[in-house]
C-alpha cells in the first residue's frame, strides 16, 4: 500500500515539474504576425444589419430591429455610400457597413420592398 502511494507522489511530483518547465517556453513565445494581420483585416470587414428605418438625414441613418430582441443601430453615412430602392422613413432595409473606430459607416442599403407591393415580392 505504502508503495503504491509512493508511486502516485511521484507521478503528481513529476507532473507538477513537466508543468512548471513547459509554462515559461509557452509564455516567451511571441505572437503570431498573422494573428495580429487578421484582428486588423477583421475590423475592415464589410457587415450587415436588417430592420426598419426609423430617421435618416444627410449624415447618419438610424435601423431598428424589430421582435423578441429589438436593437437600435446608428449609422454615419459613408461619402459614396450606394442605395438601392428608395429610402424613406420606416423602409424595411438591409445596411452593409464597416466599423470605423466607434462609429458604424454605411457602405451600401438595400431596401426591401414591402409585401403585396406591385414588382411581385
Amino acid at each position: 500500500m505504502k508503495q503504491g502511494r509512493k508511486v502516485l507522489t511521484l507521478f503528481a511530483a513529476l507532473a507538477l515539474v513537466a508543468a512548471a518547465a513547459a509554462l515559461p517556453a509557452h509564455a516567451a513565445r511571441k505572437p503570431d504576425a498573422s494573428a495580429t494581420s487578421v484582428s486588423a483585416k477583421a475590423k475592415q470587414t464589410t457587415r450587415q444589419f436588417t430592420g426598419y428605418v426609423t430617421a435618416l438625414d444627410k449624415t447618419s441613418l438610424t435601423v431598428e430591429k424589430r421582435g423578441k430582441k429589438p436593437r437600435t443601430m446608428v449609422f454615419t453615412r459613408h461619402a459614396d455610400m450606394h442605395t438601392v430602392g428608395e429610402l424613406e422613413k420606416d423602409a424595411h432595409v438591409t445596411v452593409y457597413y464597416r466599423s470605423d473606430g466607434r462609429e458604424a459607416v454605411a457602405t451600401r442599403v438595400v431596401v426591401k420592398p414591402a409585401e403585396g407591393s406591385p414588382d411581385g415580392r
